[in-house]
């Protein structure tokens, strides 16, 4: 396996680069080993929330940090790609939650600002910068999240929008490569976002209803993620499988054999 540092320049140039990242999160070692061998699949990022409902926690940083940051390692020692671990809020220490997920391997992560005042949010950032370098990984991929739109109720979007620019710039200039506005966005406000940020600095989430990959891409967005979709999607083949068994059924002719 190549160093930390090699693994997170390798990411930062996967985000850079004008083609769009597509990353189908992964919430355990069989998954993150089914999504790597799909040919085409360049880097892992996990999914807290799946993580946490495999050990039967809610989402919103219920599952203790140590068990977290468990999962997350051994989703890194299964793979030889870059793997970025979605870490919520930082479990009241984002930069030393961050100092610990280098060291198991982790060479990018996704960091809520759970609306903090921005002046917390932006040194929150700052900090994990820092402590990133300090671990010799300059290149770490912090994925600023800012829950504008996850948050924004029944909001003007027209003023929650003006509060992801503010917020995403303000990462940004406090060192984060990369921003989250995960959401439903429409057309112009991707574009908004990424003429505010600059091309390749925009990462979002791939939910119904947003434009498609082959837009997006062309927009300038760096990368789309999944986050628990992906599991969603898994536990929905399973429900599938049941309910067919239970009416008579069986194993579907298209399950592949692949553990």
């Amino acid at each position: 396996m190549t160093s930390p540092a090699t693994r997170a320049t390798r990411l930062l140039e996967l985000h850079r680069d004008p083609t769009l990242l597509t990353v189908v999160n992964v919430w355990d070692v069989i998954s993150a080993k089914v999504v790597a061998d799909v040919p085409g699949s360049t880097a892992l990022a996990t999914a807290s929330h799946s993580i946490a409902a495999s050990y039967g926690y809610p989402d919103g940083e219920q599952i203790p940090r140590d068990l977290m940051l468990e999962a997350v390692g051994r989703i890194v020692q299964a793979t030889d790609l870059p793997v970025s671990a979605d870490l919520e809020g930082g479990y009241g220490d984002p930069a030393d939650t961050i100092r610990r997920a280098i060291g198991l391997g982790v060479v990018g992560a996704n960091i809520e600002d759970q609306l903090r005042p921005l002046d917390e949010a932006v040194a929150n950032v700052a900090a994990i910068m820092r402590a990133a370098e300090a671990e010799g990984v300059p290149d770490f991929v912090l994925n600023a999240r800012t829950d504008a739109f996850v948050k924004a109720g029944d909001r003007d979007p027209a003023d929650v929008l003006a509060d992801a620019v503010e917020r995403g710039k303000a990462f940004l200039d406090a060192g984060a490569p990369v921003v989250f506005v995960p959401g439903r966005l429409d057309e112009a406000q991707v574009s908004t976002l990424v003429e505010a940020f600059g091309p390749q600095r925009l990462t979002l989430i791939g939910i119904p209803g947003l434009p498609s990959l082959a837009r997006l891409e062309e927009l300038g967005v760096a990368r789309v993620s999944y986050g628990p979709m992906s599991q969603n999607v898994a536990l929905t083949a399973l429900q599938e499988l049941v309910e067919d068994v239970h009416a008579g059924g069986g194993v579907p002719t298209t399950m592949r054999l692949l553990n």
